[in-house]
C-alpha cells in the first residue's frame, strides 16, 4: 500500500532523517501536529508501520512519522548510538528541526517508550498520548520478543518475526515478508541493527523503562490500545501495570488481535484513537 504522502530526507541536530510530514491540514482544524513513533521491528520504517491509519488521520491534523535512529532512512551515519535517551534525544531534535512546539504523540512498542520518554521531558509539548502495544515499564523480556530482536537476515527468519506480529495469519502475505525481509538486508539497517538488541537482551528492555516515579509524573492523558493476544509484548506485561502506574490513563483491548492494533484492527484503532485525540 502506497501512501499519497511522500517521505522526505531532513537534518535533525546533524543526523539525515526521513520523514513523512503531510503539511498542514485543510483550514477550519484545530488540532496540533500528531507525531508517530514507530515500534523496533526489523526492517520497520515509518511507512512500513504507519501505512493504514497515516490518510485517516492526515484529514484533520499535520502528521510527523519519521523512520527512528537506526531504522530505515535514518540507518546513517558511523557514530551510532541507540537507547531510550538517544530515541528521544533525537524525536525532540525532529520537532525543533520543524518548528513544532506542541504535539500529540502515538508510540507503537518501543515507540510508546520514546512516547512517555517526551511526555516526561517535555510537558508542556507534549499535549496527548496514545500507546499501542508498548513498552515503557519494567518488566521480564517476553520470549516473542527476545526473538523479534534476536533476528538475523532470512526469508524463514522474517516469516517467522510476522507470524509472531499478527494474530491474522491472512496478512501474512509472500509480499509482504519479502518487503520487510529486503528491508532489512540495506546495508546501513542491517548494520545497525546488529548493534541494537545483542543479548542478553533484558538489559534493552530495562533501558526502555520508566521508574514508577517517572510514570507517576506523565501528566498527560494517555491512551493505550493493545491487542489482547499480543505475542511480543503481552498486554498483562506492560499495558495492564501502567495502567495503574500512570495518573490519567485509560486501556481499550482488542480481542483477535495481535501486536499491529493499526493493521489488524484499522477501524477500532482509528475510531478509539481518534475520539481520544480530538478532546480540548
Amino acid at each position: 500500500m502506497s501512501l499519497p504522502f511522500d517521505t522526505v530526507t531532513i537534518d535533525v541536530a546533524g543526523v539525515p532523517t526521513t520523514v513523512i510530514d503531510t503539511g498542514e491540514p485543510p483550514a477550519g482544524h484545530v488540532h496540533p501536529p500528531l507525531l508517530l513513533l514507530h515500534g523496533s521491528g526489523p526492517g520497520v520504517t515509518a511507512t512500513a508501520n504507519w501505512r493504514t491509519v497515516i490518510p485517516a488521520l492526515a484529514r484533520t491534523r499535520r502528521v510527523i512519522a519519521p523512520d527512528q535512529l537506526g531504522f530505515g532512512g535514518t540507518a546513517t551515519g558511523e557514530d551510532r548510538q541507540f537507547g531510550r535517551a538517544a530515541w528521544t534525544g533525537h524525536a525532540e531534535a525532529l520537532l525543533k528541526s520543524l518548528g513544532v512546539d506542541t504535539v500529540d504523540v502515538i508510540g507503537n512498542s518501543m515507540g510508546g517508550a520514546i512516547a512517555l520518554s517526551l511526555a516526561l521531558a517535555g510537558p508542556g509539548a507534549v499535549r496527548r498520548v496514545v500507546l499501542m502495544g508498548t513498552m515503557g515499564v519494567p518488566m521480564t523480556l517476553p520470549v516473542g520478543l527476545d526473538t523479534v530482536w534476536g533476528y538475523t537476515p532470512g526469508l524463514d527468519n522474517m516469516r517467522t518475526i510476522i507470524d509472531l506480529f499478527a494474530h491474522d495469519k491472512s496478512l501474512i502475505t509472500d509480499d509482504l515478508v519479502e518487503m520487510r525481509y529486503r528491508a532489512s538486508l540495506e546495508p546501513a539497517v542491517r548494520e545497525s541493527w546488529s548493534a541494537m538488541f545483542p543479548a542478553p537482551r533484558q538489559r534493552w528492555v530495562d533501558d526502555l523503562a520508566l521508574s514508577g516515579v517517572e510514570l507517576a509524573a506523565v501528566r498527560q492523558p494517555v491512551l493505550m490500545v493493545h491487542g489482547r493476544d499480543d505475542r511480543v509484548v503481552p498486554w498483562r506485561d506492560s499495558s495492564e501495570p501502567l495502567l495503574a502506574a500512570l495518573p490519567d490513563s485509560r486501556l481499550h483491548l482488542l480481542s483477535g488481535c495481535g501486536h499491529w492494533t493499526m493493521i489488524e484492527k484499522t477501524a477500532d484503532f482509528l475510531g478509539v484513537v481518534t475520539s481520544f485525540l480530538d478532546q480540548p
